[in-house]
């Protein structure tokens, strides 16, 4: 079955450790409902830095990742549809780009 990246962008750091529990259990939530097209839960990621032809960005540029995950689904819209449940998109601070990882 195919495997697909969800890279997360946006979204910020919870403000409380109150907060924060509450945004972990979302998470979680969305965790178990995708059963085991889970296939990885990935993380969160620090800051970056982008590598470019003409030298090196902080703060991962433009449009810097903030976590990912894999999951595998039969198609890239089966995919879309489990992405669309991510915790990121619902308080409007963030984005999911979803890529189909490619069979080497």
């Amino acid at each position: 079955m195919p495997k697909f990246i969800f890279a997360y962008h946006g979204g910020g750091k919870p403000e409380t450790p109150e907060e924060g529990q509450a945004v972990m259990a979302k998470w979680m939530a969305w965790y178990e409902s995708m059963g085991p097209a889970l296939a990885d839960g990935g993380a969160p990621v620090g800051m970056s830095k982008t590598v470019t032809a003409n030298g090196v960005e902080d703060n991962g540029g433009s449009n810097p990742l903030s976590g990912f995950t894999m999951v595998t689904a039969d198609n890239m819209d089966a995919a879309l549809e489990l992405a669309k449940g991510c915790p990121i998109i619902g308080n409007n601070n963030g984005t999911v780009e979803v890529a189909e990882c490619i069979e080497m």
